[in-house]
């Protein structure tokens, strides 16, 4: 009789960015290279393997990555690209399941409960097909919850696969740096460095009393996750409350810096709209000052917003609105009080018909 266990895949396309580049000019690959901004000022979005190798990582300022590797090659962002090999991907995993949860553009959740092929099988079988298919690679984690199978895709990269099991846990989980538990921040690694806690290992010598009264509902999900119990499941329908783009940089007050940023991230804010066929009625600016102070600034309208044009002429209207001069360290754009585009074109409709 076929175990009723939940199994569930997370996937995550290989330096993503970077493979799409080498994908569509191969004479970057084996080479350090990263998708980034050309300017000094930007920041590294994606590194391709070759380029991690020299310690170089997403949102790292270019000029240091330069200075770990000098015959770095920054290739510039092209969104519209990116979102155009993220569908090949996902039409190719929802021929596998009907269960699945994008997480982004290059990540996802798939609950295969209860299939007749094996798990491995079909893990192998969605390789091989997404490679053949789009030339991407991805790397795969299967168990029994979603903590672990994410756990698992990180595992064995690039072009992995892992599995992990109840018999695994927790001995598998001990010599692991705390960075790897789901749900907690930086904030929260921190807090429990500061105290010795550095591997799962020592946070499971932590009672649930101690971790709740450390970060309160989260601490007791941590508690149950590092033990393997992870009760969330797979929702292909999750509802987003909002979307965003926001990046860290090197501190700058530069306002033709900043602008761009912005023009950026708005260019990308409204990519990701289309792509769910999705607009807005708030949008929100979000800035961070060299000293950590965070501010936000949101205007909502009673139209829908989902332009590119839109989106840029009203956060330069909140920039220049709220910006005095200091040095900032992060530019964000949110979009909020989402509205489904296909239901709003499918009343106008009736309306009309009516």
């Amino acid at each position: 009789m076929r175990s009723k266990r939940n199994n569930i895949i997370h996937v995550d396309i290989d330096a993503f960015y970077a493979s799409v580049e080498e994908l569509d000019n191969p004479a970057l690959i084996g080479k350090p290279m990263c998708v980034g901004g050309l300017s000094e000022r930007s920041i590294i979005t994606t590194a391709n393997y070759e380029a991690r190798k020299y310690g170089i990582h997403s949102a790292m300022p270019v000029f240091m990555a330069k200075q770990l590797c000098s015959d770095l090659i920054i290739v510039p962002m092209r969104r519209a690209r990116y979102v155009e090999k993220s569908k090949e991907v996902f039409n190719i995993i929802q021929k596998y399941s009907d269960i699945v949860e994008k997480v982004s553009i290059d990540e996802a959740y798939i609950d295969i409960t209860g299939k007749k092929a094996e798990p491995v099988d079909i893990i192998y079988s969605l390789k091989k097909d997404i490679k053949d298919s789009t030339g991407l690679t991805i790397s795969a984690g299967l168990s029994y919850n979603k903590f672990l199978a994410k756990l698992a895709s990180d595992w064995n990269k690039p072009n992995g696969m892992m599995i992990i099991t109840k018999s695994d846990i927790p001995d598998i989980l001990m010599p692991l740096d705390i960075n790897k538990v789901h749900g907690l921040g930086k904030k929260s690694q921190e807090k429990l460095r500061d105290i010795g806690i550095n591997t799962i290992e020592e946070l499971l010598s932590l009672s649930e009393e101690f971790l709740f009264e450390m970060f309160g509902k989260m601490g007791i999900e941590v508690y149950h996750r590092i033990r393997g119990i992870d009760k969330r499941k797979v929702e292909p329908d999750r509802v987003r409350k909002s979307m965003g783009v926001e990046r860290t940089f090197l501190d700058t007050n530069d306002t033709n810096t900043l602008t761009e940023y912005i023009k950026n991230f708005s260019k990308e804010l409204s990519e990701d709209l289309k792509a769910k066929n999705l607009g807005f009625n708030t949008i929100t600016l979000k800035l961070k000052k060299s000293n950590f102070k965070t501010t936000t600034h949101s205007k909502t309208f009673t139209y829908t917003i989902k332009d590119f044009e839109e989106i840029y002429d009203i956060s330069m209207k909140i920039f220049n609105e709220e910006y005095t001069g200091e040095k900032l360290r992060l530019v964000g754009i949110s979009a909020s009080n989402l509205v489904d585009l296909n239901f709003e074109q499918l009343s106008f409709y009736n309306l009309k018909k009516s």
